[in-house]
């Protein structure tokens, strides 16, 4: 898988352009992090100019950048734990605790646009099942070879003898892989639940104006009993949609105004959350990604990190309504 001689220049360019996004999809399915799979995107890229005047068979391109893609996320993995969810790390906590000290970004899965998981509309039910918050923290158990047989096999619907060639390594080294990572994922996906609701935007509308409202039993009123709330960078979580309202209640979180702006991430209905500062201004401050099922809410997941609004093309501050 050497490039050398026909592919080159505004040629090569153009096809490492068309690459780029579903690139970031793979390499964030294998990092859990947009941020980190942008940066691994970038090394791939500098890789792939370094090494490459053209290809011999412009055909070999898309295997030969993914080959290098896989490498660069193997290496970003090598030194640091896998990221995670708070119920990955402690028990459900009281709803009339602290939240806590967060933790370094490097230790959470974060959020993904959905809108960058599938450009063909004929993949977008399956990119949808594999961007899942709970789907991508379930990879991150995986060793990095192995979660890259499982993207590359059941995701990306490679055959075994190209990832076999991908990785340097036989066809039945990759379906032993395979068979060890979907058992792994198998206990994953019962821990999680069942199939998401397609795209519920008239359930996210009513939860926005609850939300801008704050009117903590119409917030409430949109979560199963049993629903989980999260909210990285603190390990605080809650389990049951009475001790969210308890939270609610106590919490200082409806004392300032907010403004929520509909998107859409890891395949669900998701929102990006603007707070009032000390100055006045709407702020950055959170992106909730609301996991629905049977029209209710079965987990929030609240991501207090400012830093991914530019993920999702969002600006650091807007007017009110």
């Amino acid at each position: 898988m050497n490039p050398t001689a026909t592919l080159a220049g505004s040629s090569l360019e153009q096809a490492l352009t068309e690459l780029r996004r579903p690139l970031l999809a793979y390499c964030y399915r294998m990092l859990g992090s947009p941020l980190e799979a942008e940066d691994a995107v970038q090394e791939t890229m500098m890789r792939a100019w370094r090494s490459a005047g053209g290809l011999a068979d412009p055909a070999g391109l898309r295997p030969w950048i993914y080959r290098i893609a896989t490498n660069v996320c193997i290496d970003a993995t090598t030194d640091r734990r896998r990221r995670a969810l708070p119920m990955d790390l402690v028990a459900a906590a009281d709803p009339r605790g602290e939240l806590g000290a967060p933790l370094p970004e490097s230790t959470w899965v974060q959020p993904f646009p959905s809108a960058i998981a599938a450009t063909d509309p004929s993949e977008q039910a399956v990119a949808r099942e594999s961007v899942r918050l709970a789907f991508v923290a379930a990879l991150q158990h995986l060793p990095p070879r192995q979660r890259a047989v499982l993207i590359l096999r059941d995701v990306l619907c490679w055959r075994a003898a190209e990832v076999a060639e991908l990785l340097d390594t036989s066809a039945d080294a990759v379906n032993s892989r395979l068979r060890r990572a979907r058992a792994v994922l198998v206990q994953a996906r019962r821990r999680s639940g069942g199939a998401v609701d397609p795209i519920d935007t008239e359930l996210l509308g009513r939860y926005v104006s609850a939300f801008e409202r704050f009117d903590i039993d119409g917030i409430v009123a949109l979560l199963r009993a049993d629903a989980i709330v999260d909210m990285p960078p603190v390990t605080f979580w809650l389990r049951g949609r009475e001790a969210f309202r308890h939270w609610l209640t106590v919490s200082d979180a409806g004392h300032r105004r907010k403004r929520l702006i509909p998107i859409e991430a890891n395949g669900c209905p998701a929102a990006a959350i603007y707070r009032e500062a000390d100055d006045g201004e709407l702020r950055a401050f959170a992106i909730q990604v609301l996991v629905c099922s049977g029209g209710q809410i079965e987990h929030l997941h609240t991501f207090l990190n400012p830093g991914l609004f530019p993920v999702f093309g969002l600006p650091g501050t807007v007017g009110p309504r």
